[in-house]
This record gives C-alpha cells, sequence and structure tokens, in this order.
C-alpha cells in the first residue's frame, strides 16, 4: 500500500555523507488493521536478505506486549508467511524451540522473538529491534536493554509501532509520539522518523471524510462498509473506535461531557483591578474555520495573582500583525506566544516582519500550559474579566489526550475555542518570564 512505500522509502534513507542509513529510530502509529504486521515483516526480510548493503549475519529480534503474544504473532504470521513463499520458503530455516525461536537465512542473519524484560537483547550484537504494540510498554526497559546491543554494529534501527495508547496508560508510548510530534512540528530531523496517521482530537467519528484522512488503509485492505460496522459494534464505548480506527489516545475513562474546569469555581474568579498589570505576556490565536482571530493577555497583579483577558477579537487576521505589533510597544511584553502548528501560525512571518518577536509553543508545550490553566483556576491563583467570550469557549472545551498529558479541544466542531486557547497561551507565555526572573534574579 501507499502508506508502507512511504514509510519504508524514508526508514530506509541513506545518509550521503556517511553512507549510513539516515536514521537510527524509527516510530510508526497507525489505526488497527492498516498493515502494520505485513510492514514488519518486508521491513526485516529486506534486512537479513540485502548482503550488499546491510553484511552477513544480521541479528533482528521483535517483541510485543508479552512474549506469548510475540510468539503468537511470529509464528502464525512471520513464519508462516515465509515457509508459505515460493521465493522465501525453500531457502528459511525456521526453529520452534521455546526460548531459541528464530528463521535462519541462508546468509546467516536471523528474525527470532525477545522477552518483554531487561535482559532482552543481551549476550550478543543486535542489529534491528521491533517494539511492536507499543502502547503496552509501562516503561522504557526494552529500549534500555536493545541500545546497548547495538552500539557496536553499523545502520542499527530501533523501531516502534503501535496503534495509539491511553492517557492514564502509555506512558513509554506518549513519550515517544511527543518527542515524534515536536520534530515534525519544529521540522527538525534528529535520528528519528515518524509517521502517524490519525484523525484530530474533535473529529466527528461519523464523518466518512475524517476516516479516509486517517486510515490508509481504507480501500486498499478494509472497506467503509466494515468501518461503519465496526462503529455500530462499539456504539457503547466511543472511545475503543477513537483509539482503534482513528488512532486517537482517549482516556480509559472518557470525562465526556466534563469541563476542562469547574465552572463554578471560574465564575468565583471574576474580579479586576483598577492598576494595570505588570509584567504582562500576549497570544494570539485563530479559530479554526480562520474566520476569527483573538490576542490573549496574562499579567501579574499587585496582590501576586494571575490575571487573563482577551484584548481585542475581531473577524479574519489581517489585522492582527499590526495591532500586536502596537501592543508589544506600548506594554513591552515578555513574550508573545504562537502555536506553529495551529492556524495562528501563518501570523508567524508578518508579526516577525514587523519585529515581534514570537514564542513558538509546541504541541509538548501547550499540553503544559492546559495543566498550568487548570492547576490555577483549581489554586484559585488567577483572576478574569469575565468576558462572555471566554466562559463560553471554556463551557466548550474539553480534555483531549496528547501523549500521556492533554490538550482542550472543542466539544463539537461548530465550537470555537480560540479564546480559551489565547489566555492559556499568554498564561504559559507569562510562566516563561518568570521562570526566567527566578533563574536570573530580573527585576522586571
Amino acid at each position: 500500500m501507499p502508506w508502507q512505500r512511504l514509510v519504508a522509502d524514508v526508514a530506509l534513507e541513506i545518509d550521503p555523507v556517511t553512507g549510513l542509513l539516515a536514521f537510527t529510530e524509527v516510530g510508526l502509529t497507525v489505526p488497527r488493521q492498516s498493515g502494520k504486521s505485513t510492514w514488519i515483516l518486508a521491513k526485516a526480510v529486506h534486512r537479513a536478505s540485502a548482503t550488499p548493503f546491510f553484511g552477513r549475519r544480521q541479528r533482528i529480534v521483535y517483541t510485543a506486549q508479552t512474549r506469548n503474544k510475540a510468539r503468537e504473532k511470529w509464528e502464525e504470521d512471520y513464519s508462516a508467511d515465509l515457509r508459505a513463499s515460493k521465493t522465501f520458503g525453500p531457502r528459511v530455516q525456521t526453529h520452534f524451540g521455546n526460548g531459541n525461536e528464530h528463521i535462519r537465512f541462508p546468509n546467516g542473519s536471523r528474525f527470532g522473538i525477545e522477552a518483554n524484560t531487561e535482559k532482552a537483547g543481551h549476550g550478543s550484537t543486535l542489529d534491528e529491534a521491533y517494539i511492536d504494540e507499543a502502547f503496552a510498554q509501562t516503561d522504557n526497559r526494552l529500549e534500555q536493554a536493545f541500545r546497548p546491543a547495538m552500539i557496536t554494529r553499523p545502520n542499527t534501527q530501533l523501531i516502534w509501532v503501535s496503534t495509539a495508547g491511553w492517557l492514564d496508560g502509555s506512558p513509554f508510548l506518549g513519550d515517544k509520539v511527543r518527542r515524534g510530534r515536536d520534530q515534525v512540528e519544529m521540522g527538525v530531523r534528529e535520528g528519528l522518523a515518524y509517521f502517524e496517521w490519525s484523525a484530530p482530537d474533535d473529529a466527528d467519528i461519523e464523518d466518512r471524510d475524517v476516516w479516509r484522512s486517517c486510515m490508509p488503509a481504507l480501500g486498499h485492505t478494509i472497506t467503509e462498509r466494515t468501518i461503519a460496522g465496526e462503529l455500530e459494534a462499539m456504539a457503547d464505548n466511543p472511545n475503543d473506535f477513537r483509539r482503534a480506527y482513528l488512532n486517537q489516545w482517549v482516556l480509559r475513562d472518557d470525562p465526556g461531557t466534563e469541563t476542562v474546569v469547574d465552572m463554578s469555581a471560574w465564575s468565583q474568579l471574576e474580579h479586576v483591578e483598577k492598576v494595570r498589570p505588570k509584567p504582562v505576556a500576549f497570544s494570539v490565536e485563530v479559530s479554526d474555520d480562520r474566520k476569527w482571530s483573538s490576542i490573549g493577555l496574562a499579567g501579574q497583579r499587585s496582590d501576586g495573582l494571575h490575571h487573563t483577558q482577551i484584548v481585542q477579537a475581531g473577524r479574519g487576521t489581517g489585522w492582527v500583525p499590526r495591532r500586536v505589533a502596537e501592543l508589544v510597544a506600548e506594554w513591552k511584553p515578555t513574550a508573545v506566544t504562537i502555536r506553529p502548528a495551529s492556524p495562528a501560525g501563518s501570523l508567524v512571518g508578518p508579526l516577525t516582519a514587523l519585529g515581534v518577536e514570537v514564542v513558538k509553543v509546541s504541541g509538548t508545550q501547550m499540553a503544559q500550559a492546559c495543566g498550568l490553566f487548570v492547576d490555577a483556576v483549581g489554586e484559585g491563583s488567577l483572576r478574569h474579566m469575565g468576558q462572555p467570550q471566554v466562559t463560553a469557549a471554556l463551557g466548550a472545551a474539553r480534555k483531549r489526550p496528547s501523549g500521556d498529558a492533554y490538550v482542550f479541544g472543542a466539544a463539537e466542531k461548530s465550537n470555537d475555542i480560540a479564546p480559551l486557547r489565547a489566555v492559556v497561551l499568554a498564561l504559559y507565555g507569562l510562566s516563561l518570564g518568570e521562570a526566567k526572573k527566578q533563574r536570573t534574579g530580573t527585576v522586571w
């Protein structure tokens, strides 16, 4: 399938300077039944067979949730498919001895399985390791076991593949996904080739366009009729459908209609001082349909509490850069924050051209910002102006998984929560300035 070819093409890129593989780590998350097992087998067999590039006697291991699960997959799929192959069947030898299961190739390469323990990979060098169903890993013990076994070998690759994990139970995969998403957002390449097919957090699970956008096997090995049947079968557990087929991170116990903060507690925090807050930070957010833009502000009050508000909101985006530049000149903020991967990301260039220094907030940092906001409301350390657009956005927001943390997403596609995101981003920008002050002893 096209997605499998794409991943293989990139994962096997060669650095023209070193002549070695460009990536030492490959990360892949796709919905269930997308064909990742077939991709793993093809990739492993390629390494075991490509003697001119990789050399002889490659050692490849496969792991899953448990050793029994790994053996089941290896025996029923991988070894069975190779033995049934007219090309490879006569050339490979399969060994089923308990604890020594492996497929041996004519050049001495072997493809076997490992237990899910910290001792995996010990006792020999290792060239390629697969951590399948990575959502089930509770820590990084496998990675810590595999990497030392690879250190003396050229062209090694650690490959983790999975469907999305649980927000409250997949720490290993959560860390990996955050790193991959951050690299994509920031446009960097640091030894990891990361691939993800998933739906937005607020996607409509019944929208077939959503299915087509995130299910790379749809139309190849699975049909819309099949997915519609799965949706009906999982009607009582929509989170199971979201995770399995939209590749979304969800809580095992989804709060459903719960708002991100207690709305009664929020209403009690309404209060405005007559004195301007100082220092302050600004932010820019744009609605998903780009019809509205909001400039957020967060500042420190004279009593030490934090103040948040929307400074200005308006239609479209054309007015935003100049207005932000005017505010920066007047207020001298500690930060102007924007999420480059959001609709507001298109304003980074125009703002920079006007001399505004923009702080780019990654997905991981946005999750931190949302946590900071929830804590501030819960602790009562924040005050606001009672602006209707912020309160409405807060009531329409829901916690959406992001790795093993969460961000704010709209309960319904029609809800605009950009005003809430604006004050959340501004509060995060203010916290960056406060952290810098603590480190350097700066006096505002």
